[in-house]
């Protein structure tokens, strides 16, 4: 799955104005990016009367809407999903995932500070990658203005090119991802790529997906 990074901050401090601005520099950079938004409060996608809220409603546990251009999936859900739980939803194609909250995951994290609001952060230094602040803070962080986008982005960039010079496995057993020591990460990725790379009409492997579903 992707590296994730989180944007976070309180609420009102501008997490969407700079995420916006992030997705725009880095695909500029050719970098694909996914994003995820944590909402605190349950929230309804489908309207009712819809059919997807008709099915939904009829019991179905996943309903997606595909068209040629967009596909929605609404899942439901019994708990709270951190963002490495919910990239297996999104898959890898992607350099990079971005959240919008989740300050309480163990990714990363970007935080967004204004001045107005205080003096003291969501997160503590070691959490932070970086702080987007309109005011000099005595955090041994790196700090950057809202209009530092391409400094900020080419901080993000070194750390996606340090993180992929590796083959990586994400393994998840029953939806839950399951943390690999080295040895084990690079013994199943040599391993896999060698037994599909001998497999009729496979040329070059760029991602790989198994799913496993055992008998009852």
């Amino acid at each position: 799955m992707p590296p994730i990074i989180s944007i976070v901050g309180k609420s009102k401090a501008g997490k969407t104005t700079l995420l916006e601005s992030l997705i725009i520099e880095l695909e500029r950079r050719e970098y694909k990016i996914a994003v995820i938004k944590h909402a605190g409060d349950d929230f309804e996608l489908d309207k009712a009367g819809k059919d997807s809220w008709r099915l939904s409603q009829a019991g179905s546990g996943v309903v997606a809407v595909s068209s040629p251009h967009k596909l929605v999936v609404i899942k439901q859900m019994k708990r709270d999903r951190s963002p490495r739980e919910l990239s297996g939803f999104i898959g890898s194609d992607y350099d990079l995932l971005l959240t919008e909250g989740f300050s309480q995951s163990n990714n990363p994290k970007i935080e967004v500070h204004r001045k107005e609001q205080g003096k003291e952060l969501l997160c503590l230094p070691q959490q932070l990658l970086a702080v987007v602040t309109d005011e000099p803070l005595d955090v041994d962080v790196p700090q950057f203005s809202v209009d530092e986008i391409q400094r900020l982005a080419d901080l993000i960039e070194n750390r996606l090119q340090a993180e992929g010079k590796e083959d990586n496995v994400d393994l998840f057993i029953n939806d839950v991802p399951i943390a690999l020591n080295p040895f084990l990460n690079s013994f199943l990725a040599k391993t896999l790529l060698a037994m599909v790379s001998t497999l009729k009409g496979v040329k070059r492997i760029k991602s790989l997906h198994i799913w496993l579903r055992r008998k009852a």
